[in-house]
């Protein structure tokens, strides 16, 4: 068996609808993180013009700012606002809720946050169900 020491940040989350994708972020994002992330999405991307999203972010501990600033992670962002249809994002730090309120008008995209203990009606809002692992 193999211990990570450094387990990934960033886990996706199963669901019951092929164009929903979810992630779970806990901890501290780093640089690889995202990028697997990305790499995920752009995989999604692949097999759906537009998908829905849900972001649950819990015990956030910041983000590497090289990672958010590297231009992968911009062009990784631009691409998904091409493809990304309805993005819910649940939990997360206190400024999370304005900064989306604040892009909001700019984006083609429907985006709502949600409380942290509101994840079923982010499922809801999604009209994605519940993620697998709650069958």
């Amino acid at each position: 068996m193999i211990v990570h020491d450094n387990p990934p940040h960033i886990r996706r989350i199963d669901t019951r609808r092929a164009d929903a994708f979810g992630f779970e972020i806990t901890g501290h994002i780093t640089a690889p993180d995202i990028e697997n992330m990305f790499g995920l999405l752009e995989a999604a991307y692949e097999l759906h013009d537009k998908i829905d999203l849900l972001v649950l972010v819990r015990d956030f501990e910041g983000f590497d700012w090289s990672a958010a600033l590297k231009k992968s992670t911009f062009s990784g962002k631009a691409h998904a606002l091409k493809h990304v249809r309805r993005y819910a994002v649940v939990g997360g730090p206190g400024w999370m809720g304005p900064a989306m309120g604040f892009f909001k008008p700019f984006l083609s995209m429907e985006m709502r946050h949600f409380a942290l203990g509101q994840e079923a009606e982010a499922w809801d809002w999604l009209d994605a169900g519940r993620p697998v692992a709650e069958a």
